[in-house]
């Protein structure tokens, strides 16, 4: 049966063609992507973080104040490695307690107020670092730091997922990615220029600019962003909700197509949300587990769970102090942690692109835990078979390095929070998604706690061939993309949430069939008079429907 007539069946009128509707440009949904791109300005303050604190342990103006004399040592001065754990460990746990919460404060209160709360605690968070002088309240400064940017994280991919149109979802949720390379990019520029500096504004200047992100984005979600209007509807509040899908979408009243588009739209949204509500009439926590739901959240954490995994977590917080550890001298450590960044920032576009127009989620995300469990182990055994310390051997650490970061984030770094974001049902995206970013960041707070037990000189004093532990867990990364996630390029929220009620296996989601869409458009044509009683078409106005295809 051709692709026509299953419309036609769908419809039950030999006339009518209900199945898709057309895909929109990016242009046409600007309004939409600057939003989003507003939005995702969030995770520019975790990229920012990362940059400054990995070239922090490599700086003697930082490390006169919180490491100690040590002539052997790289730069002069050496660095605790309790010092080192506590630095990360703290940053994690404000983000783990944060994220814990975030179900219920998003339950009650929306995702604008999230963000502009997240946006007070990180300011706040950032002043009392710049203020002090001591460990002690240091480590206070980055509790409350975490606590902000486990919101920003959290809210911030939650938002997107619910207001991009289907078949850009993936795009405009990837914005994560772009901006945590922006703030990396600025992160290590600025580390660089002021490295030598031997006074305290060598870094307290760097970590100046985490104020740029609470600024603007508060500015942004005060002024520009509306609230989402799937969590509007979900509170019952349907009036609010369609005004807010106008807002994102910005459709003219004399664009008749894209008013269709709209009330198509607006009515699966409402549909798809009421539905929900009629078959698990509970909110909390432990509806995560239950029914359909508990294979959605599994799934959930474990596209989170793959970011440990794949060692992206050791990776950003040591990069610098890794490279000079591993026999690199610091100014090239320095220089390289620049080059690094705008090699990831190359591969977020990359993946962005491979995402939207050659493969779906679930190819891309297989094949990156592929590419960097390679080069995870090609980084390890080049550091066993070459000699420390000649250019040989930084040559390849820098290069099997590099090509690390670009495998990351062209395809899992990329990938991930799209995938993790509409894996999970409306109701419960906030508690899932915040369970699974805390389960994220508790696997980062292992990683950063265990790191520097391999790569420090005064403990195992592995360096590059820290390599082969992560290789491992990268391949097994592949086979659990492969093994258990299912493809739902181009599905909207609401087809989503149908597809998992059928239960049926990852392989056949992809093709299986939903009626969510179809029910939508024959709704707003009922509406609009041109569906007669009789189910024959009553209009000239012809409504199609194209999913995305994965190629």
């Amino acid at each position: 049966m051709s692709t026509k007539e299953k419309d036609k069946e769908i419809a039950g009128s030999p006339s009518l063609s209900v199945e898709r509707l057309p895909e929109t440009s990016l242009w046409t949904n600007s309004k939409c992507l600057l939003i989003c791109a507003l939005v995702s300005l969030a995770s520019m303050q975790y990229g920012l973080d990362s940059a400054c604190l990995a070239a922090f342990q490599a700086m003697p103006g930082f490390l006169k104040v919180f490491g100690y004399p040590d002539p052997s040592a790289p730069g002069g001065f050496g660095i605790g490695h309790t010092f080192q754990q506590l630095l990360f460990s703290f940053l994690t746990l404000g983000s783990l307690l944060s994220t814990l919460f975030a179900g219920p404060f998003s339950h009650l209160y929306g995702r604008r107020p999230a963000l502009l709360l997240a946006c007070f605690l990180t300011a706040f968070g950032t002043a009392i670092q710049i203020g002090t002088s001591s460990a002690a309240a240091l480590y206070v400064g980055r509790i409350i730091l975490g606590i902000g940017n486990g919101f920003l994280v959290t809210f911030s991919n939650i938002y997107c997922a619910e207001v991009a149109p289907p078949h850009l979802r993936g795009v405009m949720v990837a914005l994560f990615s772009e901006w945590v390379c922006v703030g990396s990019v600025l992160g290590a520029t600025v580390t660089n220029a002021t490295k030598k500096w031997l006074g305290k504004a060598s870094w307290r200047v760097p970590l100046g600019m985490l104020f740029v992100v609470p600024v603007m984005l508060s500015a942004g979600v005060w002024w520009v962003v509306p609230e989402s209007p799937r969590w509007e509807v979900s509170r019952g509040r349907h009036q609010e909700g369609r005004m807010a899908l106008e807002r994102v979408r910005a459709v003219r009243e004399d664009g008749k197509e894209g008013q269709q588009r709209l009330e198509v739209e607006w009515v699966e949204m409402v549909k798809g949300i009421e539905e929900e509500k009629r078959l698990a009439s509970t909110v909390g926590p432990l509806d995560m587990f239950r029914g359909s739901d508990l294979r959605r959240t599994l799934l959930c954490f474990g596209v989170i769970a793959t970011q440990a995994g794949s060692g992206s977590w050791f990776y950003i917080s040591y990069s610098t102090y890794f490279m000079i550890v591993s026999g690199l001298p610091v100014d090239l450590s320095f220089r390289y942690s620049i080059l690094k960044t705008y090699i990831g920032f190359i591969g977020v576009n990359v993946g962005m692109y491979l995402m939207r127009f050659v493969m779906g989620r679930r190819t891309l995300m297989t094949t990156g835990a592929m590419v960097q469990g390679m080069f995870m182990l090609d980084m390890a055994i080049s550091a066993i078979t070459t000699e420390a310390g000649t250019w040989r051997a930084r040559d390849s650490l820098m290069a099997c390095s590099a090509l690390v970061n670009y495998a990351h984030n062209a395809f899992v770094g990329v990938a991930s929070y799209p995938v993790a974001t509409e894996l999970v049902s409306t109701r419960l995206r906030p508690y899932t998604v915040g369970a699974a970013i805390s389960l994220g960041y508790l696997l980062a707070w292992l990683t950063s706690f265990c790191s520097p037990y391999f790569i420090n000189p005064e403990n195992m004093t592995w360096g590059a061939k820290y390599g082969f532990i992560w290789a491992g867990p990268n391949f097994c990364c592949a086979l659990f993309f492969f093994g258990c996630l299912p493809e739902l390029k181009g599905r909207a929220l609401e087809e989503i949430d149908e597809l998992f009620e059928q239960r049926a296996p990852a392989w056949k989601l992809k093709s299986a069939e939903t009626s969510v869409v179809s029910e939508a458009i024959e709704e707003v044509r009922r509406r609009r008079g041109e569906v007669g009683e009789d189910g024959g078409k009553a209009a000239t106005v012809e409504i199609v429907v194209e999913r995305e295809k994965d190629v």
